[in-house]
């Protein structure tokens, strides 16, 4: 009897229901040669194990290239084990579309196995900038001691024009379009699966986040430069693949509602607080994360607009 009881006691010290499952499902094949994660639309957390974010990859028959890292190494050795079941093709590229934390703490996984880390010039600064302060916020919402994440590897190529990544078979076709979410953010472009990787430029079926880094006006103009992939599918950062006109309500048409309400506030000489307070954003709240994100946005958007009113 003692020894059952020692051995139930050290089969739940061991266990933890967050981390003795995996953290990331298996990938879904979205088109002949693409990939993707498509994750939940809560915000990071321990139970999720940071798993909040769309991923993917490409498959060439010479080449493979990852677009995002993930949250963690843990995250990236799954993903790159996931890949591994796929296709042994060597990994030539992984792509940070931004710098949020969830798009780059997995780049030393695959630095390691061969890849070069792509980004542009004002993702990786804020990246570098960024990184320490990241660590710690992830170490908490994981309740990890101090110093248990590392600043993983930073981008060693900088795109500074468009960029075609030949692969075998498939291609993809690296560009930015400017300040969205974050300051020049990547998209992703496969022709031969007509689909556009677009990260965090597009947001589906939760309110996107306004952030310091943001611009809401160059957001809008990023949006409307989607218009020349055509007919494609889009990978939002966050939320499920749809056309570009599945991304008007949730991404431009909020981005715009933000934009005009504070430019009037400003031109009737309304208070930052009543200029954010008489914000109407109520057509959005059923959006995931509205009651976290809606106030935040307006106050950012202010923020924005005040700048540009006094330039």
């Amino acid at each position: 009897m003692r020894k059952i009881i020692f051995s139930l006691l050290l089969a739940i010290s061991f266990s933890s229901p967050a981390l003795a499952k995996n953290i990331l499902p298996a990938p879904q094949k979205i088109a002949p040669h693409s990939y993707a994660w498509i994750g939940p639309l809560p915000g990071p957390s321990y139970e999720n194990q940071g798993y909040r974010m769309n991923l993917g990859f490409v498959v060439g028959s010479k080449g493979i290239v990852v677009i995002d890292t993930g949250y963690t190494e843990a995250m990236a050795k799954e993903m790159l084990g996931h890949i591994r079941n796929i296709s042994k093709a060597p990994i030539i590229a992984a792509i940070n579309t931004n710098s949020q934390p969830h798009r780059f703490f997995g780049n030393s996984v695959f630095k390691n196995a061969g890849a070069k880390i792509i980004s542009t010039a004002k993702e990786a600064q804020r990246m570098e900038a960024s990184a320490g302060q990241y660590s710690s916020n992830i170490e908490r919402t994981l309740k990890l001691k101090a110093g248990s994440i590392s600043i993983p590897a930073m981008p060693d190529t900088i795109i500074t024009k468009p960029t075609t990544l030949k692969l075998g078979g498939v291609s993809v076709l690296i560009e930015s379009h400017g300040a969205s979410h974050t300051p020049a953010s990547l998209v992703v472009h496969v022709a031969e699966d007509k689909l556009v990787f677009s990260g965090d430029i597009l947001y589906g079926n939760r309110l996107l986040a306004v952030i310091p880094a943001s611009n809401v006006k160059q957001w809008i103009a990023s949006f409307n430069k989607l218009k020349k992939y055509g007919g494609v599918k889009f990978v939002p950062g966050h939320g499920q693949i749809g056309s570009l006109k599945d991304f008007e309500f949730s991404t431009l048409n909020y981005l715009q509602l933000l934009q005009s309400h504070m430019i009037k506030s400003l031109d009737a000489d309304m208070e930052a607080q009543d200029a954010i307070s008489t914000l109407n954003q109520s057509a959005y709240s059923k959006l995931a994360n509205y009651d976290l994100l809606f106030g935040r946005n307006a106050s950012w958007a202010y923020l924005e607009a005040e700048k540009a009113a006094f330039e």
